[in-house]
């Protein structure tokens, strides 16, 4: 064993020490008798603020998430803000989620601060709409969104309703390192054993009441005019969105959705979806299920993920032609080109002075560059497009950058929308009524929303998308990063038979803050994206391709080229990275 690991046993010896949590004191001390060696191993560095803030899998160690972690984490974060401040804090259902928030709590009222606590697990839009809505100078949600069962995170917002970035997060950072320098060596600045209690509060539900109010605010019609008669199928994914997304629908007027029962309540073990993202292949299919028994067929299948921040959206649709329609799950970039579609077509008056801007983040289609474009030069309104980094910190941020512009619409393919700037973050739960009201909109008017989708592609051009992943789970840390390090130096002068027309290394920051990643311009329109996941073990290869649908082409015939377009782009790809 090595100096280095000698001096992290001291460091896992001093953890075992201060663990407040008996259980992961004692799995680490166990693990201490066991494999000194991989003991060491959970103290080579400290989870960090990434696209979503503080992720990974339960236990000891400062790699992992735990109490000693929240409360580290919680003290620099008070360090950083203003004496006195006030921090509103929230929780999903997963695993430890509810202790992780009275611990951070805890830290907040022992380090001078007030804290407000929500008073039950709550969809992570209810505490981004609250640090606003109550004046807050931070706002802590403890969850992992979409992640598995055996995760979880910590997700941090600033006095603007905003989730952290630079310079912030690495002052924090800093200081959230210097706490933990401290408790290696003394008993820390704070009394964590006095009663603290005068500087906690309990909530009632009025959060959860205002988010509500500003949910159903978003909508763009009056339902005496357009009538909110639409049929829909729900799963809460075994999240909290459950039952405030079926009060938001009563509360707007429209049908009750009809639930997926096994996934309604909330349960952190997922029984029925090993992975609970809509994303993934097979966590919708009990929903499929569910609509399949009913008579008549509902009009849409709506999902959020467990934290209930996501929307997946699926339609029937007749693809073979043959008369059987069947369940289709929407891509992110569909569902963000319909919400837009609708915003555009209810909220943007003609000749407005003030000029209105859509957000989206650059994995995303640039499908809604076209068609803000397009409102633009029509003479809709001023509208502008912007592109940011992955992530809602950044879709987010032209409402604080751009105060003098009316921020309509944000989204990313990752199933985040972000509608007005009400929740300055994805919120799946207005999302998911501003697309019941767009169903409800066209069944008024004799269509679905697969035809106004196709509507779209008629009037802007075929925007299909598809994605290129390369895992690195079980895969060593040096055969990760050799991967990485093979997909940002790929310089090909052609992809698929598509002549290359400019490459962009994000790294360099020459048009957003540098970031890894890798824009490849293709002739037609195409697009090749690269980067490594900010929240997964991932590496993420976004593909594009446009068909042109001018002169009355059909729709069908330009879906199939599309398709036929990406597959080849896919393999291409993998064959200058995967070799």
């Amino acid at each position: 064993m090595t100096g280095t690991d000698l001096g992290r046993l001291d460091e896992v010896a001093r953890w075992i020490e201060i663990d407040p949590d008996p259980e992961t004191a004692a799995e680490l001390a166990g693990l201490l008798d066991r494999d000194p060696v991989m003991a060491a191993e959970l103290f080579e560095g400290r989870i960090a603020f990434g696209t979503a803030g503080l992720r990974s899998a339960l236990g000891p160690g400062p790699r992992r998430m735990n109490r000693l972690v929240v409360r580290q984490t919680t003290e620099g974060l008070m360090r950083w803000l203003p004496t006195g401040a006030r921090v509103v804090i929230g929780y999903d259902a997963r695993h430890k989620s509810a202790e992780f928030a009275r611990d951070a709590a805890l830290v907040v009222a022992a380090a001078g601060g007030f804290a407000e606590l929500l008073n039950e697990p709550t969809p992570t839009p209810v505490l981004a709409y609250a640090v606003l809505d109550r004046s807050m100078d931070a706002g802590i949600m403890i969850t992992a969104s979409h992640n598995p069962a055996t995760d979880n995170g910590y997700k941090l917002y600033l006095d603007d309703g905003i989730q952290l970035v630079s310079p912030a997060d690495a002052e924090i950072a800093s200081l959230i390192d210097e706490v933990a320098r401290e408790q290696e060596v003394g008993p820390g600045a704070l009394d964590l054993e006095a009663d603290w209690s005068a500087r906690i509060t309990v909530l009632d539900d009025t959060p959860q009441r205002r988010h509500r109010e500003a949910a159903i605010g978003v909508l763009m019609t009056d339902r005496t005019r357009v009538p909110r008669n639409v049929s829909v199928v729900y799963t809460a994914l075994h999240g909290v969105g459950g039952q405030h997304l079926l009060s938001c629908f009563e509360e707007a007027g429209f049908q009750a959705p009809t639930p997926v029962v096994e996934q309604f309540e909330p349960d952190p073990d997922f029984p029925t979806a090993a992975f609970p993202n809509p994303e993934e292949d097979g966590a919708l299919d009990l929903a499929f299920a569910r609509a399949d028994e009913l008579d008549p067929s509902p009009d849409l299948i709506l999902a959020n993920d467990p934290d209930a921040d996501r929307l997946a959206v699926a339609v029937q649709t007749d693809r073979n032609g043959d008369g059987v329609a069947t369940w289709q799950r929407l891509t992110g970039d569909q569902v963000g080109a319909l919400l837009l579609d609708h915003i555009l077509s209810h909220r943007l008056p003609s000749g407005a002075e003030r000029r209105s801007v859509v957000a989206s983040s650059i994995v995303s289609s640039q499908l809604i560059n076209a068609m803000a474009a397009a409102a633009d030069a029509r003479g809709e309104g001023r509208v502008s497009s912007e592109r940011t980094l992955t992530g809602f910190k950044w879709v987010a941020r032209p409402i604080v950058d751009q105060p003098e512009a009316t921020y309509l619409f944000g989204y990313e393919e990752a199933l985040g929308y972000c509608i007005g700037d009400a929740v300055r973050d994805k919120d799946g739960i207005s999302a998911a009524l501003v697309m019941a009201e767009l169903a409800a909109e066209c069944r008024a008017q004799g269509t679905t929303v697969a035809e106004r989708l196709e509507d779209i592609a008629a009037r802007f051009g075929l925007y299909a998308t598809d994605q290129v992943t390369f895992s690195f789970v079980g895969m060593a840390v040096d055969a990760a990063e050799e991967l990485k390090t093979r997909a940002m130096g790929i310089r090909p002068d052609e992809l698929a038979g598509m002549a290359v027309q400019r490459i962009e290394d994000l790294s360099l920051g020459a048009t957003l803050p540098p970031t890894p990643g890798l824009i490849i311009e293709l002739a037609g329109r195409a697009r090749v994206l690269i980067r490594p996941s900010g929240t997964e073990p991932k590496l993420k290869v976004y593909l594009e391709v446009v068909e042109t649908t001018d002169g009355g082409v059909d729709i069908d015939l330009a879906r199939q080229r599309a398709q036929h377009k990406l597959a080849l782009l896919a393999e291409s790809v993998r064959a200058h990275i995967d070799r």
